[in-house]
């Protein structure tokens, strides 16, 4: 197991060890079990805990297969997953939208102003001026009961059925660059084309994400397939680290949302 864990950061160590909780509760009770919704990295990390395990499978759903945030099922080889067993509910926002446009950020902050853990729900889709909410089925009532309000706009929560999900398009924009280290500030500043200086003010300032986690830390060191994001930048991911130049530079290649 510690030859594992040496692939990951040792602050992943925590969610490596309840995945590992999880492997053992479907062994010893030979019954499956679900999960909240995972971001792309704990995705990961799951799939690499239970490997190629012949007595414990996992499988994802979110509404679609292209969405981020997934629940998953870890399960004994009798049993097969269906899509109701991953308990996903999928709703339209109604809201008036020739009076007032939403963004993203305000419906996650209405949604945790309610209390909501963040692993209770999953995608907030757009397209033009629909948006969409997955969330656990579980706390389908208490949505329904008490999410009426974006900001200071009324809206309605209206179940629909997974047919009418709005497909997440993601286009990837793939680009090479150098870099003198493999520090977060130096990275960032390569794939987003902005002064180290800046993107260390945007590091301390708490607008930088490394695998959907905030990073404070300018040294943090980035590995290859990480995932960045900046506040107001986009997201971007470290795709392959390609060794070194004659200057001993490091040269990487990123993919960066367009």
């Amino acid at each position: 197991m510690d030859q594992l864990f040496q692939h990951f950061r040792e602050e992943e160590r925590i969610f490596l060890e309840k995945v590992l909780g999880w492997k053992q509760q479907v062994e010893e009770t030979y019954s499956h079990k679900l999960t909240d919704f995972l971001d792309p990295r704990e995705q990961d990390m799951t799939e690499a805990v239970i490997g190629s395990s012949q007595e414990v499978k996992v499988m994802f759903f979110g509404g679609h297969p292209n969405v981020e945030r997934k629940r998953a099922i870890l399960y004994p080889d009798y049993f097969n997953p269906e899509e109701d067993d991953f308990q996903v509910s999928l709703f339209k926002i109604q809201y008036p939208d020739k009076f007032i446009s939403i963004e993203h950020r305000q419906v996650l902050g209405s949604l945790l102003s309610l209390g909501l853990d963040r692993a209770k729900f999953g995608d907030i889709l757009f397209h033009e001026n629909q948006v969409q909410l997955a969330a656990a089925k579980e706390y389908e009532p208490f949505l329904l009961m008490n999410f009426h309000e974006i900001g200071k706009s009324k809206i309605s929560l209206i179940p629909i059925a997974f047919s009418e999900i709005i497909e997440p398009k993601e286009e990837i924009q793939e680009m090479s660059s150098t870099v003198s280290s493999l520090r977060l500030d130096a990275v960032a500043a390569a794939i987003y084309n902005l002064s180290r200086q800046k993107v260390q003010s945007l590091i301390s300032g708490g607008a930088v994400k490394v695998n959907f986690r905030v990073v404070e830390q300018t040294s943090f060191l980035c590995r290859e397939g990480d995932t960045l994001s900046i506040r107001g930048y986009g997201r971007s991911k470290l795709v392959s680290i390609e060794g070194k130049t004659k200057k001993e530079k490091i040269r990487i290649i990123a993919g960066r949302q367009k």
